[in-house]
């Protein structure tokens, strides 16, 4: 029952958000989760040119948070509506369990490959600090929040809350008002990049994903909003 409790945080309104993540900040002892805590939440009011977008994805041992690894890690920033790729990260997760061979043969990392990772503590620190201050955007994004709130909880003891953008969603919304609604398989990520006209990369590569992602999202943007003068509150961020 305490779970389930804790998990309906998720869906407090933004301010109320705002405020439980300062008290967090403020209970936290000093370390990784409470240096990316301690910064406000983005403005709605923030124009999009002046928005810092830390687009991640995340390749993992399978699709629940719960019981389920993170090995490996990609994000690219957005800066001013365009992406800079000397910001590109990409970080491999050790791990000391063998991997489930249908994982391998989907993102193709072997054991071998994980054992020249870096520990699931570093890449953590690591990707918290890159997503300090930042609105972090994803495609499918409850995937990359789930594992994230159980490692901030696993290795912090708190929850991770910050401001999200899910391309899926926003997609969605770009493409709703046609006559014939998208189905679930044309909102997958390739197939919206082919949609929207742009190229294909390697699937199932951490840092590969967060840059289609990435390429995407301003594709979407620019649909939505041609003249891309709007704000913040107009892509509906969710809170959480």
């Amino acid at each position: 029952m305490r779970a389930r409790i804790r998990d309906l945080a998720t869906f407090l309104p933004p301010f109320l958000q705002a405020h439980r993540r300062r008290r967090l900040a403020q209970r936290l002892p000093p370390g990784p989760l409470q240096d990316f805590l301690a910064p406000p939440l983005p403005s709605p009011q923030t124009p999009l040119e002046d928005c810092v977008f830390a687009v991640v994805d995340f390749e993992t041992t399978g699709l629940d948070p719960r019981r389920d690894h993170v090995i490996s890690v990609g994000l690219v920033e957005i800066r001013r509506l365009a992406i800079p790729l000397a910001g590109a990260w990409r970080a491999l997760v050790s791990t000391p369990r063998a991997l489930p061979e249908r994982s391998t043969v989907i993102h193709g990392l072997t054991d071998d490959t994980l054992a020249a990772g870096e520990p699931l503590e570093t890449v953590m620190a690591a990707l918290l600090r890159r997503l300090q201050g930042k609105i972090l955007v994803a495609h499918h994004a409850r995937l990359e929040l789930g594992f994230l709130q159980r490692l901030c909880r696993q290795l912090y003891g708190a929850p991770f809350i910050c401001t999200w953008l899910d391309t899926r969603e926003l997609a969605r919304r770009c493409l709703g008002g046609s006559e014939f609604p998208p189905r679930e398989a044309e909102l997958r990520l390739f197939n919206l990049r082919r949609r929207f006209g742009l190229p294909d990369y390697t699937a199932h590569d951490a840092l590969y994903d967060a840059l289609a992602t990435a390429e995407l999202f301003l594709a979407l943007l620019a649909e939505l909003n041609p003249k891309l003068d709007g704000r913040l509150k107009d892509l509906r961020p969710h809170t959480g």
